[in-house]
């Protein structure tokens, strides 16, 4: 079993930028990759970006390339989500996913663990 842990969530101003971590336990990735998600109010939720754990490749929802940067640190088993000029829209709880296996990416249903979410809310 895997248990994922968010933070760095808050309340910031339209521009500005914000880190969040999401901390696995549990059990050691050798394969899969791990994700962000988020779920505005009143909407689904949607993918966000990933990383492979092994090779690092990252994937981005197209709206945030450029301002959002995922990176993971293998030791620490811990994945981060760099995100820079944040606007309104983006206000959302934040959840962080993990897989063993190399399925679609963005796919909520390829993930096997889920944590419990971070909010982050863009004030304008």
């Amino acid at each position: 079993q895997v248990q994922l842990a968010e933070s760095g969530g808050g309340l910031v101003q339209v521009g500005d930028s914000l880190r969040l971590s999401c901390v696995a336990s549990g059990r050691t990735f050798i394969s899969g990759r791990m994700g962000w998600f988020r779920q505005a109010p009143g909407k689904e939720r949607e993918f966000v970006a990933a990383i492979n754990w092994v090779d690092a490749k990252t994937y981005y929802l197209d709206s945030i390339k450029g301002r959002f940067t995922i990176s993971r640190d293998n030791a620490e088993n811990t994945m981060y989500l760099q995100m820079n000029s944040l606007k309104f829209e983006e206000t959302a709880v934040y959840y962080c996913a993990a897989t063993f296996k190399y399925s679609v990416y963005s796919l909520e249903r390829t993930y096997d663990y889920w944590g419990q979410g971070t909010q982050v809310t863009v004030s304008s």
